[in-house]
Formats: structure tokens, sequence, C-alpha cells
């Protein structure tokens, strides 16, 4: 099988190595593409001396950020289109031995399955992270698996993730559950767990202050993603991938007087979130 592993690094300078040394990097057959993107930290060079000057491992140093545009960027510019599986991950991550091999090998064996996720293996609520994806069909940014078809589908009608979105997985997970359709065709099947294919995350410290500094921001960053997703699923259920704009900040203006912060503490989070749309709008 053809199969393209997509490597999403941001300012990944201390992360990227043990990435990459997670991942099957001497399997010539496959092609890693690790995509830095509006960094301006040593990732890429880090990311080229991991690669040992392997023609399967390429590096694509990209000007403009964010995981989103860079996904459209990726699915629409650098794919070949004729790869039967295309595997997905964040440059934070260590993935575990054999977890590319187990995506693959699921989706073989669930046709109807348009995504597969891996799993998550370390952090205090890692079994609930694992049950509820196997229970709701949902997908980590971290690591999942897209059929070839699937992908070709979405080629095909040029679709994207607005450029501002904050998480593709979410967006994924709904348009491989509905098939590119509106969310009432929504089928779980299409999305499978794979309990063999797992990544590990860094956790938050006590002893290690820049891991509160990232869990900080990250928090912002999921409140501002639970008011995206209340617009998302309006038009997903209206209209379907067709209705998505360019830029969600478009539609902020509109929606922003309806949304109120939930209580605290994750309404402290919220209001920071809500004066970063605002700015956007």
């Amino acid at each position: 099988m053809k199969v393209a592993v997509a490597i999403f690094a941001h300012q990944e300078e201390r992360r990227i190595g043990a990435c990459l040394s997670s991942l099957p990097l001497d399997r010539a057959e496959t092609i890693f593409h690790i995509l830095v993107n509006g960094s301006t930290d040593a990732t890429a060079d880090r990311a080229r001396t991991r690669a040992g000057g392997r023609s399967n491992v390429i590096v694509h140093d990209i000007a403009a950020g964010g995981k989103s545009r860079t996904w459209n960027h990726f699915i629409h510019a650098l794919l070949t289109g004729d790869e039967d599986a295309v595997v997905l991950l964040d440059g934070d991550a260590e993935i575990v031995a054999g977890s590319i091999d187990a995506l693959v090998e699921t989706l073989k064996t669930c046709p109807q399955a348009n995504a597969v996720a891996g799993m998550p293996v370390n952090g205090r609520q890692v079994e609930l992270y694992r049950r509820n994806l196997k229970i709701e069909g949902g997908l980590f940014g971290d690591l999942y698996a897209l059929s070839g078809r699937f992908v070709g589908m979405i080629r095909a009608r040029g679709l994207r993730l607005p450029d501002d979105l904050i998480g593709d997985d979410g967006l994924v997970a709904a348009w491989a559950h509905t098939d590119l359709q509106t969310d009432h065709g929504w089928v779980m099947e299409r999305v499978a767990a794979c309990e063999a294919a797992g990544f590990a995350c860094e956790p938050v410290r006590l002893t290690q202050p820049s891991t509160w500094r990232m869990q900080y921001k990250r928090m912002i960053n999921y409140s501002v993603r639970f008011y995206q997703n209340r617009i998302i699923s309006d038009i997903m259920a209206r209209e379907g991938p067709d209705g998505l704009p360019p830029r969600l900040g478009a539609l902020y203006g509109e929606w922003l007087p309806r949304f109120r912060p939930r209580p605290l503490p994750t309404g402290w989070f919220d209001r920071k979130a809500l004066a970063r749309m605002r700015a956007a709008a």
C-alpha cells in the first residue's frame, strides 16, 4: 500500500527529535512530510538533521502558521492523490511502535471507515479519553489516519478546513462520519478506533514552568474551539461542508452576541477566548 504521513510541527525544536525517532523513517515506501509551519525556532533544522538525507522524508518549511491552514496545504498541494492511506500526527507526540501499520490495517479490515483514531497512552485521564474515543467515534489530532478514498473525495470536492479553525480533528471526524454530507447522514461506523495505535504527549509537570505556560495557552484554545464548534455544528447541520467559510472569523460578528462564558474555572479561559475572537471579528 502507498502510505503518506504528515507530521505537523510549529515551534517544536524541543520535541521534534523525539517524535521523529518514534517513526519508521527508514521505511522507503512510506513518504513522511514534516510540515514545519510558522516556526521561528530550529524546528526545521532539527527535522532535517533527523531525516538524515532520506529521500522519503521531506521537510516543508512553510512560512504561514496554523494547523488547519497547513492541513489544507498538505491535502490539496502535497499529496499525489494515489495514496491508499494518509496518517496525520502532531510533532510534539511520540508514536507507539507499530502504530502506522495498525492504522493502515484497520482501514483495510474496516472498509466502511473513512477515518481511524489512534489512542492516547499517557495522562491522568487517559482511560476516560480512550473510552470516549471508542464510544463517540472521535479523533485526536495527535494521531489519526484517513482512507485514500476519503481523501480523494475531499480533494475532488475542493473542501478545506477554515484557516482559523482551532483543531482539525473534530471537523475531520464530522466529515468522516457524514461522508461529506450534512449531519443528518451521520454513521458511527465510518470512524473506527484502533487500540494498537497510540501516542504519548508531554504531561504538565509542576517542576517545569514551560509546561504550565503551554497548558494555559492550550486551555484558551480549547475555549475558542468550544465556541467555534457551535458555529460549525450549525453549518454542518444545515448546509454540510460546502457551507463552511474560508475563515470562521468572518462569522464572529453574527455569533459573538449569542456567546456567554461558562462558570468558573472554565469561564476564565472563555473570557480570554471571547476577547480574542472579538479582536479577530
